[in-house]
């Protein structure tokens, strides 16, 4: 079908493959800017329709997505995306024009055939600005030396990530010693008398201060009240500090069903939801720990050498140290130390990779996703989506610690989780500052 006719401040975006594997409907998310997709992405996505991992999803979805847009038009004509007073898309075929990224680079590879695209669209729609979005950085860089536009698929991500870890806890100076003393004799107190006027949080954790004591407390949404959190052992893992303390408590708070804890290497993420877990495994059917596998320099674990238990060992490895640590509290005679070998024997605490959970029922499961930033958002929502009755899931993972090359500290799936989901009744956060792994480990964060 004919294009209306062509208004200079409606810019073309140019999408990569990464953009389509990273959100299947980014195609529908530019307002009234027109999109193109090189047939080079066509091409690519072609290779990522078969599999059960979620970017094998996104390409089904985009190819489903398109066909539904297309009807019966040519793909290679302008075609409205969302009704005429919006943007339009089209499949651009690889161009022949006179600047080619295959000879200025070198080597004729698919992302130079997406520059191509890029750059045929630049020389031919002069009174138009031209931009390739892109979740790869180096292609990125790579437009940018060519002198085209570049920019990151920006929907859904995260504006203020340093603002969005510090939700969850909260420090309160100059409080009424009285008050204090009542959380201490009674346990609660009313959230007005401390608070007063300002917003409440739900599942919100405080230290307290007055000039004479200080207390730790959470906030009750159902009961509106500030509740005092005392250190507790779980499976004789104590917390060390008072952010471990606020995550124990909302691990074995019956009231939170969803727990996100943040926090870089050694600070006690995986232990602290591991023991918790245990701790309450007479409340659930079965406990899970799983985590993503982020593929050794982008190859599947196919190209590792062994069978299928050698080629996950590694990854999982880290998991079962928790468990080893957790066991090793006690001695071997003792019931707690034998119940864990029981528990994993009777496949009531299962280790595997999230890819082996996923697609399963989640009822009556105490559920630990653990590496959670190597996640992407439609990852997040499927895991939560499959809860059932009686599901808890924790969530563990540092936002500045990526292994997965088209995901940042603004767009993973554990920062969508925090920045969407806080301030839910069901929800709490919180962030482990402090490593208690061992000061060399300490070291090692803080100075090097």
């Amino acid at each position: 079908m004919p294009r209306a006719k062509a208004d200079k401040d409606r810019k073309i975006f140019v999408l990569d493959t990464s953009v389509i594997l990273y959100a299947h409907n980014s195609i529908m998310n530019f307002a009234e800017h027109d999109v193109v997709i090189p047939i080079t992405v066509l091409e690519e996505l072609d290779q990522f329709k078969k599999g059960n991992d979620t970017k094998n999803f996104e390409a089904r979805e985009f190819i489903r997505l398109l066909d539904k847009l297309s009807k019966d038009q040519m793909i290679h004509n302008w075609t409205p995306l969302n009704g005429k007073t919006r943007g339009n898309f089209r499949v651009l075929m690889n161009p022949e024009n006179q600047m080619n990224a295959n000879e200025i680079f070198g080597e004729e590879k698919n992302d130079h055939k997406i520059l191509n695209a890029a750059l045929y669209l630049k020389q031919h729609e002069k009174n138009r600005k031209v931009i390739l979005v892109s979740k790869d950085i180096n292609l990125r860089l790579k437009a940018k030396s060519l002198e085209l536009l570049a920019e990151d698929y920006e929907t859904g991500k995260i504006k203020n990530i340093t603002e969005l870890e510090n939700t969850g806890k909260y420090f309160l100076d100059n409080v009424d010693p009285d008050a204090i003393n009542k959380l201490y004799e009674i346990g609660y107190i009313e959230a007005k008398s401390v608070l007063g006027t300002r917003k409440r949080k739900a599942n919100a954790y405080y230290i307290l201060k007055s000039d004479k004591n200080s207390v730790l407390a959470y906030f009750n949404p159902e009961e509106n009240i500030l509740e005092r959190v005392d250190k507790k052992l779980a499976y004789n893992i104590k917390p060390k500090n008072a952010e471990q303390t606020f995550a124990l408590n909302a691990i074995t708070n019956p009231r939170i069903r969803l727990v996100s804890i943040q926090g870089v290497a050694g600070t006690g993420k995986t232990l602290l939801a591991l023991a918790g877990a245990l701790e309450q495994r007479r409340d659930y059917k079965q406990i899970f720990l799983a985590r993503p596998i982020v593929p050794l320099s982008n190859k599947d674990i196919g190209y590792l050498p062994g069978d299928i238990k050698s080629k996950l060992n590694p990854y999982m490895e880290p998991l079962w140290d928790n468990l080893k640590f957790i066991q090793n509290q006690y001695k071997e005679t003792d019931k707690e130390f034998q119940k864990i070998t029981e528990l994993v024997n009777q496949e009531k605490l299962v280790i595997q990779p999230l890819a082996y959970i996923r697609g399963r029922s989640l009822s009556n499961i105490f559920f630990i996703v653990d590496e959670a930033q190597n996640l992407t958002p439609h990852e997040i929502k499927t895991i939560i989506s499959r809860a059932g009755e009686n599901t808890k899931i924790v969530f563990t993972g540092d936002v500045h610690q990526i292994d997965t090359p088209y995901l940042d500290s603004q767009s993973n799936g554990l920062s969508y989780l925090i920045d969407r989901v806080k301030d839910h009744p069901l929800y709490a956060h919180i962030k482990l500052e402090k490593g208690e792994r061992s000061e060399l480990a300490n070291l090692a964060n803080e100075l090097l």
